[in-house]
């Protein structure tokens, strides 16, 4: 005799296939649902005891007539869309994929790393206009420093493939507490004394009330002229303006920039025709092997759930919001 009924759980998205099929078959007692859009599933909400989600669809009304929603599931790191108001108030469990992006987004950073203090682009647009050119300047990465404002998961990760660069790591989090493969730490109110040691400013900060417009035009003053700021954490931890400005009067080197304040970036703002920055479009994160993490995750957590056990992963503080 079962000792419960099946519960709903619904999904706001179409995973794939291999992984919807993996999931019915672990788990054949449970009763699972999957909307392309919320939307489509508002009927279904009323009833559902788990959502999962990317995190950007659910809103207070979704929250307030899901009466018998009991945990949400997001199936990634951003957390800034999600009304944790309504949350609070039915006392609803949040978790997150936090740590499934250190993989992705340490490779990425240290490609753009490398193609800076290389200069592919430079000898690819040699190469179109077929010019011998052995002149050009090239970098080491050993020997130089990285401040890595954010020194969670993927900010570890960052600072491993660093130390095995050769590199200083100075790292960022709340409390400044110590973290492996960093060499020093400090903390949010005190990071401003780490930029001018810095050859790279890579942020990783989450979006929070904290974190919003962080960066002013102070802090760019005091990196040196030849350093790199890279931001792959959250856009509105500068403001455009500010990047406008910093990177106009050449205060540092270059800037790469995986996010931006408005995403898309509009075709015809200047920011795309300056020479000492990098756009790319909020991809550092993505890999084949992102949604397949993002389930072990769910699977360990549903286990969790069914079981009544408390042994869950990436459970959200609803106060702090991460």
């Amino acid at each position: 005799m079962k000792w419960r009924t099946s519960m709903k759980t619904l999904f706001t998205f179409i995973p794939p296939e291999e992984l919807k099929q993996d999931l019915i078959k672990s788990f054949p007692d449970e009763d699972f649902s999957f909307s392309p859009e919320i939307e489509q599933a508002e009927k279904e909400i009323q009833n559902a005891e788990v959502i999962v989600t990317y995190g950007e669809d659910l809103t207070e009304k979704h929250i307030g007539i899901a009466n018998k929603l009991k945990w949400i599931m997001v199936t990634s790191a951003g957390l800034e869309k999600i009304p944790f108001n309504a949350i609070k108030n039915k006392g609803i469990l949040v978790t997150n994929a936090r740590g499934i992006h250190k993989i992705p987004m340490a490779e990425f950073t240290f490609g753009l790393m490398l193609q800076h203090a290389k200069q592919f682009p430079v000898f690819k647009k040699q190469q179109q206009e077929h010019l011998w050119n052995q002149a050009l300047p090239i970098f080491e990465l050993s020997g130089q420093t990285m401040l890595i404002v954010g020194a969670g998961a993927i900010g570890g990760e960052i600072a491993r493939l660093g130390k095995a660069f050769g590199m200083q790591t100075i790292g960022v989090n709340k409390g400044g507490e110590d973290r492996q493969y960093f060499d020093e730490m400090l903390t949010l109110e005190s990071f401003i004394t780490g930029l001018s040691a810095a050859d790279y400013v890579i942020n990783i900060l989450p979006s929070t009330s904290e974190t919003k417009h962080i960066y002013h035009k102070h802090h760019f003053e005091k990196m040196k002229n030849t350093a790199v700021f890279i931001n792959i954490g959250r856009g509105n931890a500068v403001k455009t303006e500010v990047l406008m400005e910093v990177l106009q009067e050449k205060m540092i080197a270059h800037a790469i920039l995986d996010v931006l304040e408005e995403e898309p970036l509009p075709a015809k703002h200047p920011l795309w025709d300056l020479e000492n920055v990098t756009i790319t479009p909020h991809v550092s994160s993505h890999s084949k092997l992102y949604l397949p993490r993002a389930f072990e995750i769910l699977k360990h957590n549903l286990r969790t759930y069914t079981k009544k056990q408390e042994d869950y992963l990436n459970v959200i503080n609803i106060e702090k919001g991460y």
